[in-house]
């Protein structure tokens, strides 16, 4: 059987080795057996792909992708450059984004995440579009504002939180905010969505944060369960019975959910789902589960449960609170993540 290899993105001192933000990872990666190649992440959002991937051997292992996010279409760029290399990414660019991005998983987690809309645009939304996606989430109510992929939590009063939906000058104000300030880094368009309180507990910063967990999965099963980078030192126990089939019905080989339990004592709810190329481990996880269920994946999809089509306008689901967490936290050893580099 043909064995999986890593792509990592590179060094940008030492363009030969891995970043150092994922050099614990190749270290273990090594001791397990496998192999893994080097992408230029810098020249790949410059819109140069080829050049991104010009240390990339040919012809060789089927790959995996282990790196910053990048938008949709420089990762659908990096295939096609490692196709004319004859390698094959096992996430294809369709699973990418469905993954990824807000409205491609939103369907099939429908009923178990926060009840969400949104609106596709580069800029800030019109009247009209903001009161269609308040309506849909019943007009009232708490809530917060995200793009497709991530959220302004550290500007929580300014550019996150909305204390009620029906402050049509509080909701203007902190949509623009948002908009203004992720600038063009803006991913797919704006997104309201529901909040509640989860659980919460103090970590070891003496920061008191939602007790998070974050699940791998690779061809509907989960292969690592632990902390979500935003609290290492929480180690929650999900009920992940509910999940497999949701995970299945996705059709995304490889992706993580993060969970996190309503503080009133209810079921615990989905609260992000990512491609898994692009999710951060949380600080002091050994990653060998995760890559030797990586390197010993079957280079053709399994045969799996439809998945669920996402639709053309935002669906109505169960309110529930959305935590975006901040950067990821490096693993050990490895320095801060640098400007413009972000995991999930």
């Amino acid at each position: 059987m043909t064995r999986a290899a890593l792509l990592f993105p590179s060094d940008p001192l030492g363009p030969h080795r891995p970043d150092p933000h994922y050099a614990a990872e190749a270290r273990r990666l090594r001791e397990l057996g496998g192999t893994h190649a080097v992408v230029d992440h810098d020249a790949l959002l410059a819109g140069d792909a080829r050049e991104a991937v010009r240390r990339v051997p040919a012809d060789g292992d089927p790959l995996w992708y282990r790196g910053w996010m990048m938008p949709p279409t420089a990762y659908a760029a990096l295939e096609a450059a490692l196709a004319e290399r004859g390698r094959t990414l096992l996430t294809p660019p369709a699973a990418y984004r469905r993954a990824h991005e807000l409205p491609g998983w939103y369907p099939a987690f429908a009923d178990v995440t926060p009840h969400s809309a949104w609106i596709p645009g580069g800029g800030m939304p019109g009247d009209a579009a903001l009161a269609r996606a308040v309506a849909e989430l019943g007009g009232r109510g708490p809530a917060i504002v995200k793009d497709y992929v991530k959220s302004r939590k550290h500007e929580w009063a300014e550019a996150c939180f909305l204390p009620d939906l029906a402050d049509t000058d509080g909701l203007r104000r902190v949509v623009g905010r948002f908009v203004e300030l992720q600038g063009d880094d803006l991913a797919g368009g704006v997104v309201l969505r529901r909040f509640e309180r989860y659980v919460r507990r103090g970590g070891s910063d003496g920061a008191e944060r939602a007790e998070e967990a974050r699940v791998w999965w690779l061809d509907g099963e989960p292969v690592l369960a632990g902390p979500h980078p935003d609290t290492p030192d929480v180690r929650p126990a999900p009920d992940l019975s509910a999940l497999r089939t949701r995970v299945r019905a996705l059709g995304c080989r490889f992706v993580t959910t993060d969970l996190a339990r309503l503080a009133d004592g209810g079921a615990w709810q989905v609260v992000e789902v990512g491609d898994g190329q692009v999710s951060d481990l949380p600080r002091g996880t050994d990653p060998a589960p995760l890559l030797s269920a990586l390197l010993s994946a079957p280079a053709a999809e399994p045969s799996a449960a439809p998945r669920a089509e996402p639709p053309a306008e935002p669906v109505d689901g169960p309110p529930a609170e959305p935590l975006d967490g901040p950067a990821a936290a490096p693993v050990d050893g490895a320095p801060a993540t640098p400007p413009g580099h972000r995991a999930r």
